[in-house]
């Protein structure tokens, strides 16, 4: 799910025009599933169908295809008998070129579309924040990138990215959260406030098995009851992986945030958590 109305529309302004290749129909073994699209320009493309011979005849059809306006095709093949690709399965894709005249429209499609990514609140500019940025640049995730320090960010992010400076309490868009500061000090702030709000169903924190339990006592003398601690994640990633190195701590991340993102849209954690009764 790259957000790929928003790369036809960079392509329309670096190139004048680009054409969209979506799985349509999908029987019996496939590479992708239906729905999925990539983006073709005279330079290359972004996202994928599957890859393999299938991917570059769509890539050779739709170049074919760049600058007629609003031109569309609809293409059928048997992976094996046609195509030689063992998967077996057969696929049906739709070819739909767009040029300059259509910028309204994938102006309004690019917008629609980002209302679909999932808010994520990403404290921390250290190297395993700047592993995990990068990592969610091509994915469906608006991240506000949160820190406290002048100076922490790079001069260049994605453009799925906001960055901020600020105190826990500026967070007031709802989302997922993700914790990872300098300071154990300011995490446990941040987790503090995060479990205290409604609006933040998943809160993650980076840290070992000692941290959570030493996290785990202090909210819950800070008055945070067994429901809103069960929000908490931490470690985050997955415990089979024992690297250390920032970009594969920054996969396992990645993969625990699709999960969340897939339980939000099939309901399995509510959005809209009831409000946490606090003792203070």
């Amino acid at each position: 799910m790259n957000p790929l109305w928003a790369k036809i529309l960079s392509a329309l302004a670096a190139d004048g025009g680009c054409v969209r290749v979506e799985v349509k129909g999908a029987e019996g073994s496939t590479p992708r599933d239906e729905g999925a699209v990539m983006v073709v320009t005279r330079h290359g493309f972004a996202g994928s169908i599957g890859g393999g011979t299938l991917e570059w005849l769509a890539i050779a059809e739709a170049q074919a295809m760049l600058g007629k306006p609003r031109a569309t095709r609809t293409l059928t093949k048997s992976l094996g008998p046609d195509l030689g690709q063992c998967c077996g399965g057969r696929v049906t894709l739709s070819l739909e070129s767009f040029t300059q005249a259509d910028v309204s429209e994938v102006k309004s499609r690019a917008a629609a579309e980002q209302n679909e990514a999932t808010h994520l609140h990403l404290w921390g500019a250290g190297h395993v924040g700047r592993a995990l940025v990068m990592a969610l640049a091509p994915l469906p995730f608006e991240v506000t990138w949160w820190d406290v320090r002048d100076n922490a960010f790079p001069a260049l992010v994605p453009e799925n990215v906001i960055c901020r400076l600020g105190a826990p309490q500026d967070m007031v868009a709802e989302g997922l959260v993700l914790v990872m500061t300098h300071s154990h000090a300011l995490d446990l702030a941040i987790v503090d406030y995060a479990l205290r709000h409604s609006t933040f169903p998943k809160v993650g924190l980076i840290g070992s098995e000692t941290k959570r339990l030493r996290f785990m006592r202090r909210l819950a003398e800070a008055g945070h009851e067994a429901e809103g601690l069960h929000r908490l994640t931490c470690p985050i990633g997955s415990k089979s992986i024992t690297s250390k190195h920032p970009a594969v701590i920054a996969a396992s991340v990645v993969v625990q945030l699709l999960e969340w993102q897939q339980m939000l849209r099939t309901e399995r954690i509510s959005s809209n958590l009831p409000q946490q009764s606090v003792r203070l």
